[in-house]
């Protein structure tokens, strides 16, 4: 594993220890690297909308979140600047949903990340694109920055 992979999973796991929205909804970190990240989350009954199905905010926080975990892996502080999502297929209870976030570009202090939502079994639930921008900072603190595996 190079430098800049170790660098992405610190970052990563730092986010996502003080991260409590994506840790309540149960989100799993499966991997991530330099610009991308995939995270899991199964869909709970107190996640579902008035039509018994996830409920689009929920699967716009999975997506949010991936995004975010692939635009920090730099080290650099990153936050949202826009994001837009489109619902393909309907989720329910008990579906594992996988998102992955994959950087399109990155220029300057913004970048253009495009997540797929899908099904464990491949189906793919939605389609989201962020727009980052950098921000003061580093996601590392000192002292996390050696504990990078």
């Amino acid at each position: 594993m190079d430098d800049t992979s170790s660098v992405a999973q610190a970052c990563a796991r730092a986010m996502y220890d003080s991260d409590a929205a994506s840790q309540a909804l149960g989100m799993t970190i499966e991997a991530s690297g330099p610009g991308w990240a995939r995270v899991s989350m199964v869909v709970r009954p107190d996640m579902t909308n008035g039509m018994g199905i996830c409920h689009g905010g929920i699967m716009f926080s999975l997506c949010d979140s991936t995004f975010a975990f692939a635009c920090n892996a730099y080290d650099r502080r990153t936050v949202a600047a826009g994001a837009t999502i489109e619902f393909l297929a309907p989720a329910k209870v008990g579906d594992r949903l996988v998102a992955e976030a994959k950087e399109r570009s990155r220029t300057g202090r913004t970048g253009v990340y495009d997540v797929t939502l899908a099904r464990e079994d491949g189906t793919p639930v939605a389609l989201f694109r962020g727009r980052s921008h950098e921000i003061r900072g580093r996601v590392l603190e000192p002292s996390d920055a050696g504990s990078a595996p």
